[in-house]
């Protein structure tokens, strides 16, 4: 039997751009992607401020309760990888961060005549085989 997967769509947007999304979302320059987004159910987060809330929800209630505070906090310190993921954005549909093949690929093809203009840089989809997804370096384990 194949296991069923299911998959993440993530929007990469240019800087002026990603900060837009994240200041005001509203913005008209903003709405040929909000509509895509719109009908399919679908919102995004900034993975920075995803990160961020891990990290301030982890020391709030003990670190050690969190496997990837260490891994998480040492990303958001790190100024490369910081401006990394302000411009990296996953989408959620219908609320769920994972969701079935169908909905990721519809989205995916929806999304994918806005890539190289001014408002998406790339796509990318990611699954939930644990086999392709990276772990965290041993030192933050």
């Amino acid at each position: 039997m194949t296991e069923a997967w299911q998959y993440q769509i993530r929007i990469y947007l240019p800087d002026g751009v990603a900060q837009m999304e994240r200041e005001n979302p509203q913005s008209q320059e903003l709405q040929p992607l909000a509509g895509v987004l719109a009908r399919h159910d679908a919102t995004m987060k900034c993975q920075y401020d995803a990160f961020m809330d891990y990290v301030i929800e982890a020391e709030k209630n003990g670190v050690e309760q969190y496997p990837l505070y260490r891994w998480t906090k040492a990303t958001v310190d790190d100024p490369a990888k910081k401006a990394k993921y302000l411009e990296s954005f996953t989408l959620y549909v219908g609320g769920d961060e994972v969701y079935a093949k169908q909905a990721a690929d519809a989205l995916e093809a929806d999304l994918q005549p806005l890539v190289g203009g001014p408002l998406v840089k790339r796509i990318t989809k990611h699954d939930t085989n644990p086999a392709r997804n990276p772990q965290p370096p041993a030192q933050y384990r």
